[in-house]
Order: C-alpha cells, then structure tokens, then sequence
C-alpha cells in the first residue's frame, strides 16, 4: 500500500561535528491502529524522541472515567468509548484529539472509521497499523500489567474481536486496520522494530 509522499530531495547539511542529521518523518500527523498490545505505544515514544507530539483519543475516554470516579479498565474504556461515539457523533474522540496538537504530532489509538476520515482531512495525515502475532500481544499485555479484562490467551482474544466489527458507534478495528496507509508487524526486537519504522515511514 502507498505511503503517501514520496521524500523531497534536499540538500544535506552537516553539523558542527561533521556530523549529517537524520532527516525527519516526512509527515505532520501519524496516526496509530492497531491490536491490543502490539506495540503502538513503542512506535509512538520512537517517533516522540525524534520530535514529534503525542494525543491518544483513548487519554480522551480515560479523563471522562477519571471525573467519574472509575478505574480505566479495558471494558470500561470501551464501553465509554462508544457511549461518547453515540452521544457526540463517531469523531468525537479524533476532534477532541485534534484540538491538543500544535505541530508534528503522533495521534494513537484510533479505533473507529470516522476517526480515520476525520483525520484524513487533516493537513498531511498518515495511518500506521502495527500488529503482532497473538500469542506475543498476550504475553506482552500481561507484563505491562493493566487491567485487560482477560486472564487467559483465549478470553484476550475473545476481547479482541469483540473490538474488530462494531457499529457505527463502536469499535471497528478491523476497518481500521484495511485501511492503513501503513502496516507495521512488531514480532521481533525493539531494534528491529525501530528499523521498520525508519524504512516504512
């Protein structure tokens, strides 16, 4: 699948040392899908050290729950999610988001299809999936310690495609997943992961 476009060429220019500088993303807004525990949030702290911003449109439903009281659970997270959706139209969590960002930012956990064409309509926006086999997401989710709502490999799955055909006003992560501009597999090493996001973007 394309990219987007492709880089200008430019002159390069050396630093004090010598040195030549990694030339930047060539995108202003990078948005992340993906399954749970894949590894987004290592994508988005890679793009953070070379400058980028960050929002996540699920930080949007974690401060409803937070004002409420309530633990961000998993289920809670969804389920308030998609109440917000009802209420205030399905970009409701992509137009607050988009109200944070001042310059090059990363904008994650979009879960929904019009998230993706809300932002597609911001000035130079890309989508990245990143996705991992299941069995290394699971093991991973139970390191990072949240609270998943699921204690065994088969209940996290069960989860997970509960997540993948929603309504309109739901999680459609499999929508969202065909239609990324880019798809990134994490099913190797941190550094082999920071390769793919260099060669990919």
């Amino acid at each position: 699948m394309g990219v987007g476009r492709p880089h200008t060429k430019t002159r390069r220019r050396t630093g004090r040392d010598g040195s030549i500088p990694v030339p930047p993303f060539r995108h202003r807004l990078i948005g992340l899908t993906g399954t749970n525990g894949a590894g987004k949030g290592e994508v988005a702290s890679y793009l953070m050290k070379k400058g980028y911003g960050y929002v996540s449109l699920s930080d949007e439903i974690r401060a409803v729950l937070r004002r409420r009281g309530q633990e961000s659970t998993r289920d809670r997270l969804i389920s308030a999610g998609n109440a917000l959706r009802r209420r205030y139209g399905a970009d409701i969590l992509a137009r607050r988001a988009m109200k944070k960002v001042k310059s090059r930012t990363v904008i994650d956990s979009i879960r929904n299809a019009s998230e993706v064409a809300f932002l597609r309509r911001q000035d130079d926006f890309i989508l990245v999936a990143v996705d991992a086999p299941a069995e290394l997401r699971y093991a991973w989710v139970q390191k990072r310690g949240r609270a998943e709502s699921a204690s065994t490999l088969e209940e996290f799955m069960a989860k997970e495609e509960e997540e993948m055909t929603g309504g309109r006003s739901g999680q459609q992560l499999r929508r969202c997943l065909a239609l990324a501009d880019v798809t990134i597999v994490n099913d190797g090493t941190l550094e082999s992961l920071h390769c793919r996001i260099e060669e990919r973007l």
